[in-house]
């Protein structure tokens, strides 16, 4: 099952917004992920986020791929227009609809395994085109889907829930970016709801392509092979009698910590991460600053986060291949079609 209807019913004293809307506007469905998942994080960060700048629901579209991560927009917005698409091919659906129709904010939710992997190709290209979105990547570097196969986003060395370690580097998702040309790069952890929440706004207010990597922990296939409780050892010396599954419920991981600082982070498995929150001196429009940042926090086991690369003043893919001011999907007949003298003018201009 993966859409839940939440009860209607609300608090009567919740606070209302500008343009007089609750947070209980900006949800969606009841999740079905697994409790504690960090893409939830990601859903409440969204909810916080749009209601917080009081965007009207149906000039919202959501997008998103296949995966987990994909999941995530019928946990928000749910008056918002949104598509589903095939694996890995949301950039293209994303690209038609901001052709079509200009005016939306676009808002497309991917994951690692979705952007990383079989979709890397649509990713690069999107990010070439400009397309004025909000791209967020929930990056737990497995396809939890599947059952916890390493992602393209692994670190060397790392090791799936069955020991098998990642022989190749990662994809750094955040520099990738900035190499194909985003103005807007961030990256966050789920739980640092204080970073999260002005980046996606920023990102939402930001005019051409912005991207924001978001780190994001899978709770279900972390638990150690060593275990005589552990999946692994119950698969293979039990007799099942139905087929059944559970995940255990696990404490979301939140986090705050002060800019310019360092946070130590342990996962649901024991396993810890480091992360570095950009400091009130870093310069985010510096592109080749930016790179150096990313990689000298990287050779000393950190993931900078924060804000980490921005262009104000770049151009978004209507205006590089000059469409008219109306919306695709908002002009007529007669636009579509002026008539035999305008074709033979723009046929004079090919002459």
């Amino acid at each position: 099952m993966t859409y839940i209807s939440k009860p209607k019913f609300q608090h009567p004293q919740l606070q209302a917004n500008n343009i007089g809307l609750t947070r209980r506007d900006y949800e969606g469905t009841l999740t079905t992920l697994c409790g504690g998942c960090g893409h939830d994080s990601i859903s409440a960060a969204i909810i916080q986020a749009a209601a917080d700048m009081s965007l009207e629901p149906h000039r919202v579209a959501k997008l998103s791929g296949i995966g987990c991560s994909s999941k995530i927009p019928s946990y928000f917005l749910g008056k918002a227009h949104a598509f589903n698409a095939v694996h890995g091919r949301m950039p293209s659906v994303a690209t038609g609809a901001n052709l079509a129709n200009k005016e939306l904010y676009y808002l497309g939710i991917s994951g690692d395994g979705d952007s990383a992997s079989i979709g890397l190709g649509q990713f690069c290209h999107i990010v070439r085109r400009r397309i004025n979105m909000l791209y967020i990547v929930a990056n737990n570097g497995t396809y939890g889907l599947t059952k916890g196969q390493l992602s393209a986003t692994a670190d060397l060395g790392s090791k799936t829930k069955s020991g098998e370690e990642s022989l190749y580097d990662n994809i750094d998702m955040a520099t990738l970016a900035i190499e194909l040309g985003a103005s807007f790069v961030a990256r966050s952890f789920s739980g640092d709801k204080q970073q999260l929440v002005p980046l996606i706004q920023a990102g939402l207010s930001h005019k051409g392509f912005a991207f924001i990597d978001v780190v994001s922990p899978c709770v279900t296939f972390n638990n150690t092979d060593a275990s005589a409780h552990g999946y692994k050892n119950t698969w293979e010396n039990n007799v099942a009698l139905s087929q059944v599954d559970f995940v255990p419920i696990r404490k979301e991981i939140t986090t705050s910590y002060n800019a310019g600082k360092e946070k130590e982070i342990t996962l649901h498995d024991g396993s810890v991460i480091h992360l570095h929150k950009t400091g009130s001196n870093y310069d985010p429009y510096d592109q080749e600053n930016a790179l150096h940042h990313i990689n000298q926090h990287k050779k000393q086991g950190r993931i900078a986060t924060g804000l980490l690369y921005i262009n104000q003043s770049t151009s978004d893919l209507h205006e590089l291949t000059d469409t008219v001011d109306k919306p695709f999907n908002a002009l007529t007949e007669h636009d579509l079609c002026p008539g035999d003298e305008v074709l033979m003018d723009i046929n004079d201009t090919f002459r």
